[in-house]
């Protein structure tokens, strides 16, 4: 029975798949041991601190992180990106900070006076103007007459507020993807003389994903007030969202009910937002010019109405550890064959602004991205949840490699697609980069308001992330 044990024993460690977890290089295990738990907290605890005003891209508050970041890089010892630019690459971003945003809504049996966050937010890309007036409902508020769909068919907006939700009448259909972005929505609604458009969320948040349109007013309601608006049609959102899903016909009208908007803010058109981003130089001469970029977006969502949403979860928490594991990297005194970039974007709260920028102005040195792995929200929870593209199959081994390390993997699923909803991967997969997305398990109960706090996060789920970030993405760039 003994020998029969040790037999078992030596082939379950012969097994290409099950040994990546015992088999880590001296280097490699001083490297990964310097990854603790109170390195990334502390990390994303800076981050999330009054000190960056909600890390707004173009804000003062972000470009002071963004060089305390850099810093950081810089004292690790990492090349900057670019020689001339150094460790922020710029680009163009537009911002727009709302002091102040009133909303009542005038019914038949009277006035109803809203209060921010909880029943309403102005939509972080609103331009200042006061106004009276009707409102008109409009589904999801598209207009696709190329689709033989128009919500705004048979109803006038103009000089109105259009109420809608957000969403599509088909979501399977990948033809409504581009009129299910926000500036598509907001352009529509403008176009067709609205004074300013008004989503149905379940729950008020922040939101700065959109541009700033002269004398346009978008906001948000949550669904108990939606549903005050309904009740004198006899109708509720929930009705009125499964019929629109079912039936995927327009179903819009006017409400009857007036709403009484205010708002003051200050638009930046000249504002500067920025990418922070450093670099490992591979160890082989002829992999080196490929990289693998391991990245997270940088910013949230700003300080308004006097409230920091300071987004420790979203995502100071995936830029920790992209920092933890830097400097896991900066303790390698053996470089992978391929390079590591590590990339801290700007603008992704505002439409994966930095992320695409980077894909489009990436150094021409390196000649192909062997890789992106992303971190976004995973700060919450016990557990990783990991997306990955199919191909190559190996991605997913080395994935699945680094966690009988770690062994905090608890879903893993196929990209396949990315649409509006994506993450800071998705500039690098649709040029052709095999990706891996990491988020936490959560619950994620904060998103995009002001309770995003560093109390919400836990440090272990930080460091074991990081912990599979690192090797996984090692045993790439090495492989």
């Amino acid at each position: 029975m003994k020998i029969f044990n040790m037999f078992i024993a030596f082939l379950i460690l012969a097994s290409p798949g099950a040994v990546r977890g015992e088999r880590l290089s001296k280097d490699e295990h001083r490297a990964y041991q310097t990854i603790v738990p109170m390195d990334p907290y502390d990390y994303c605890k800076k981050l999330a601190s009054d000190e960056f005003a909600g890390r707004l891209t173009g804000d003062k508050g972000y470009t002071a992180a963004a060089k305390w970041a850099a810093s950081k890089f810089k004292g690790w010892g990492l090349a900057p990106l670019d020689a001339k630019e150094g460790y922020l690459q710029p680009f163009p971003s537009p911002y727009t900070i709302v002091d102040e945003a009133e909303m009542t809504l005038i019914l038949t049996r009277g006035e109803m006076k809203l209060k921010a966050p909880d029943d309403f937010m102005p939509l972080l890309f609103a331009a200042s103007g006061e106004a009276t007036a009707e409102l008109v409902f409009a589904g999801w508020g598209i207009s696709a007459p190329a689709l033989g769909y128009d919500d705004y068919a048979g109803i006038d907006p103009a000089g109105k507020f259009v109420l809608c939700f957000r969403g599509t009448p088909d979501n399977k259909n990948e033809a409504f993807e581009e009129y299910d972005q926000h500036r598509t929505r907001m352009r529509t609604a403008k176009d067709k003389g609205a004074l300013g458009l008004i989503y149905i969320y379940d729950k008020p948040n922040a939101h700065p994903n959109g541009d700033w349109i002269e004398g346009f007013m978008p906001a948000m309601i949550g669904e108990p007030v939606a549903d005050s608006l309904f009740a004198e049609k006899g109708l509720t959102c929930a009705a009125l969202k499964k019929s629109l899903g079912e039936t995927r016909k327009p179903d819009s009208f006017p409400l009857g009910s007036i709403v009484r908007y205010r708002v003051a803010s200050r638009h930046f058109p000249d504002g500067i937002g920025y990418n922070i981003a450093g670099v490992i130089e591979g160890s082989d001469p002829k992999l080196r010019n490929e990289c693998v970029v391991i990245g997270a977006h940088f910013d949230h969502c700003g300080s308004h109405m006097g409230m920091i949403f300071s987004g420790a979860n979203d995502n100071a928490s995936g830029s920790a550890v992209v920092m933890e594991i830097a400097e896991a990297y900066a303790a390698l005194e053996k470089r992978p064959k391929r390079s590591i970039v590590f990339a801290l974007f700007g603008g992704e709260e505002m439409g994966l602004i930095g992320s695409n920028y980077l894909a489009e102005h990436f150094p021409a040195r390196f000649t192909r991205i062997a890789g992106m792995f992303n971190f976004d929200m995973v700060g919450e929870g016990d557990g990783a949840s990991c997306g990955y593209t199919p191909e190559p199959p190996e991605l997913l081994g080395a994935l699945e490699d680094a966690d009988l390390h770690v062994k905090t993997l608890r879903r893993k699923w196929e990209i396949k697609h990315v649409g509006v909803r994506s993450s800071d991967f998705a500039p690098f997969y649709l040029k052709g980069a095999p990706c891996v997305a990491c988020f936490s398990n959560g619950p994620h109960l904060a998103y995009h308001e002001t309770g995003d706090t560093i109390y919400r996060i836990n440090p272990d789920i930080l460091a074991d992330i990081a912990r599979l970030g690192f090797l996984a993405s090692h045993q790439w760039a090495n492989r």
